[in-house]
């Protein structure tokens, strides 16, 4: 497996579930870094929110985040490149207001939502910003909106079908995502290719949610992590551990590292 490149989601793969980068994982992704590997993270988190983490592993490559919708400089935290969605506005506040949800909109100047919960105090917490705005979203002044999140608590596929026409929609147990058209990690994912040459044969990509299934299937080898759905797991070509139990580092050193090796002796 000739390697040269490592894309990473974040929630469910890189992260346990109390939002920590085992040992395990951090010794696996540095023995990665070591060897010459560029590790990314390609997140559906904002870049307040990926960058304490990307700190802490020490990366040096720009930061896919918000499903693909951003790129953000390594040391600047620039946004290299940005990706807008553009629905109608009237018509998604109505249809969400007749729905009993929480919504969430990332903008390029910051994040607005309908009601706080834990998650988003979680966000304020680790990214040290506070939302822009809470409260009647038809009455906040946003633009720019780089993805939009409705979280219902269930499966709601036929009320994310409404904008399949406006936006890339990415479905979740718990509601669903919009960002724009032909948005992806994957979309994100060819641009940095393309800049460090990089062949998409050449990468591993390794996730667990539906966002990640693009990146999955087009990448070079793609890795589900175990706790993943049946869908992810269908789209990747391996199935590692659960996240809770180094399924990252488990899948790293079990063909990363003795490729390596491999190809040194």
């Amino acid at each position: 497996m000739n390697v040269r490149a490592v894309f990473i989601d974040m929630d469910g793969t890189l992260l346990t579930a109390s939002n920590n980068i085992t040992r395990r994982n951090m010794e696996g992704i540095y023995k990665l870094m070591n060897q010459g590997v560029k590790v990314f993270l390609a997140t559906g988190r904002h870049y307040e929110v990926t960058a304490p983490y990307h700190k802490e592993i020490g990366l040096q490559t720009p930061m896919i985040c918000l499903n693909g919708a951003a790129i953000h400089d390594a040391v600047t935290g620039r946004a290299i490149q940005m990706k807008t969605v553009r629905l109608n506005e009237e018509r998604f506040h109505d249809l969400t207001a007749e729905n009993p949800c929480n919504v969430m909109i990332h903008t390029v100047n910051g994040l607005y939502c309908k009601e706080t919960n834990e998650e988003i105090d979680y966000w304020t917490k680790v990214g040290q910003i506070a939302p822009s705005y809470i409260g009647d979203l038809r009455q906040a002044n946003y633009q720019d909106v780089l993805k939009y999140s409705v979280r219902t608590g269930t499966p709601c596929q036929e009320f994310s079908a409404m904008f399949q026409k406006e936006a890339e929609v990415i479905n979740w147990n718990d509601g669903f995502e919009l960002v724009a058209p032909h948005v992806s990690k994957w979309s994100a994912i060819k641009s940095l290719l393309r800049e460090f040459r990089i062949s998409p044969n050449e990468v591993v990509a390794i996730g667990d949610g539906p966002n990640d299934i693009e990146m999955l299937r087009h990448v070079g080898t793609g890795v589900a992590m175990g706790n993943a759905s049946e869908e992810v797991k269908a789209a990747a070509d391996f199935v590692t551990g659960h996240h809770e139990n180094d399924g990252l580092a488990e899948f790293i050193e079990r063909y990363l590292h003795k490729s390596y090796e491999s190809n040194v002796i």
